[in-house]
């Protein structure tokens, strides 16, 4: 038994050892960019978060990240098709999204007691049992802005060596093997987004909800930059939120988990953070949640594209026990009224064996 003890807690140690050394492995990639820490230290994306306006000729997105590690300085960088401007994004913009799509609440009821319910609940009813509620050559720098906690610098490049060169000389390292990843976006003209993040308290690591950042360019399609994420060391998560004027879906999994729809529908009068992105009229939401257990294998952006309006909301389903009257289980009134009707026609043969007996000695 001893020995067996021994094992088992030889095993969760492992385990234990191997969950903290990825709290701390080097995650290079995030969703749509990559994250790149100064030298010696580390970032880990834990989630990234991104709405998307597509309104047919404009791309707006939005983006929140949750990090983790001990980097007191990282670089983001983020490819896309055209020129982009860049700002601030509303915090309260996901918390609205979050509200409109929350999954819609049902009670489903079950006739037997269950543990938690009388007269398995040994607590007589106190609710236990209840569940809890630059620059260099082949590089242009178009612009370069301070936003908040953001040094975004707005890039051309001709070459994805040069654009490494200045990342280097702007004092951040650059991991080689993204210089390849770059190569597919250079051959098609794509600018880039740069990002230095810092803290703006000195000496503080980059951990937790990073500002939401908001850039805006010019799209023909609805697409969404993912092949840089092929470079992250752990699994990746991706939470999708795509405005638009119709119900919007990639056109394949790029190497991830099949994409899931965990809400479609219309929202009729966009409101708070939620118009400052969209503007006050009727827009469709499709929110996609998509994981990328082999980062390794994206092998392409997301390219969105229309399919049927069809509505779609998840249900989350409270169980109940079936009661009336003010609580009563119905199991105790089905019970009860069986045993009572029960008692009733036994108490009837019984009135009728007597009086059939009282009969026979009369007559006798």
């Amino acid at each position: 038994m001893r020995g067996t003890q021994r094992h088992i807690l030889t095993i969760v140690v492992a385990l234990l050892a191997l969950q903290l050394g990825s709290l701390v492995a080097p995650a290079y990639a995030c969703g749509c960019g990559a994250m790149i820490p100064d030298k010696a230290e580390r970032i880990g994306v834990d989630r990234e978060e991104s709405a998307v306006r597509w309104d047919g000729r404009t791309e707006t997105v939005v983006m929140r990240f949750h990090v983790h590690g001990n980097a007191r300085r990282a670089a983001w960088i983020m490819p896309v098709p055209g020129r982009a401007d860049v700002a601030l994004g509303d915090p309260a913009l996901f918390d609205a999204l979050d509200r409109l799509t929350e999954p819609e609440q049902r009670d489903r009821h079950y006739f037997w007691p269950r543990e938690g319910d009388w007269p398995f609940d040994s607590t007589y009813g106190d609710g236990a049992g209840a569940a809890p509620p630059g620059a260099g050559s082949g590089v242009g720098v178009v612009g370069r802005e301070r936003l908040g906690p953001f040094d975004v610098a707005r890039l051309t490049a001709t070459d994805p060596e040069a654009l490494g060169d200045w990342l280097r000389t702007n004092g951040f390292e650059l991991p080689e093997r993204l210089t390849g990843a770059l190569q597919p976006y250079v051959e098609r003209k794509w600018e880039y987004v740069a990002v230095r993040l810092a803290p703006q308290e000195r000496g503080a690591t980059l951990y937790g909800e990073l500002t939401p950042l908001r850039i805006t360019f010019s799209s023909p399609e609805l697409v969404y930059p993912m092949r840089l994420s092929r470079l992250a060391r752990t699994p990746q998560t991706l939470g999708l939120y795509v405005l638009a004027d119709h119900r919007m879906e990639p056109r394949s999994p790029i190497g991830g988990d099949r994409p899931e729809v965990t809400f479609a529908g219309r929202i009729e009068r966009p409101e708070g953070a939620v118009a400052g992105l969209t503007g006050d009229r009727p827009v469709r939401l499709t929110v996609l949640e998509q994981h990328f257990p082999h980062p390794e294998r994206i092998d392409d952006d997301h390219h969105l594209r229309t399919v049927a309006d069809t509505p779609y909301r998840q249900v989350e389903y409270t169980d109940r026990l079936l009661t009336v009257g003010g609580g009563i289980p119905v199991w105790l009134l089905t019970v009860g009224g069986g045993l009572l009707l029960a008692a009733l026609l036994t108490a009837g043969v019984a009135r009728r064996r007597r009086t059939a007996d009282a009969g026979v000695r009369s007559t006798a």
